[in-house]
């Protein structure tokens, strides 16, 4: 597994990823995170196809380094976006994914990874959970906010 740029090259096909049905309700599909990178750039928004062998098979969109006082954005680290094709889930990817972005922002002075999630029947909490995040007890536009401490990793 890698991550690269989204490219004219790729663009269409990394568009094209989807996620089981019912999940759409947890994560928004490609083309409409490149939107809202492209609407929020206070965000930072740093994103990048997941690919296996020369396949793409997921999504991943970070508020990266975003610097204090940004109203409305959460950070500085944020995962935005993590999507895996339906087609590829349950083999490790998602961790993969996670694992490799620990590392890029760990090396890029991070000490904390922040997400949210819409909780509901399917939600990512067991996922992250496993992961490590931890609930911050805050709640964002309906979404409860986890954070992982890269510190203890």
């Amino acid at each position: 597994m890698h991550l690269r740029e989204i490219t004219d090259h790729n663009h269409d096909a990394v568009c094209a990823l989807r996620v089981r049905q019912g999940q759409d309700l947890f994560v928004a599909l490609v083309a409409r995170s490149l939107d809202d990178a492209a609407s929020t750039p206070d965000a930072n928004p740093w994103y990048r196809a997941v690919y296996s062998a020369d396949d793409p098979v997921g999504f991943v969109m970070l508020s990266w380094n975003v610097p204090p006082g940004r109203p409305g954005i959460m950070g500085p680290y944020f995962l935005w976006r993590l999507l895996i094709d339906e087609q590829h889930q349950r083999r490790g990817l998602g961790r993969e994914v996670l694992t490799q972005i620990v590392a890029l922002i760990r090396a890029d002075g991070a000490t904390e990874l922040l997400t949210s999630y819409q909780p509901g029947d399917g939600e990512p909490w067991p996922f992250y959970q496993r992961f490590g995040f931890q609930p911050t007890g805050e709640i964002d536009d309906g979404e409860i906010v986890l954070r992982l401490a890269l510190s203890d990793r």
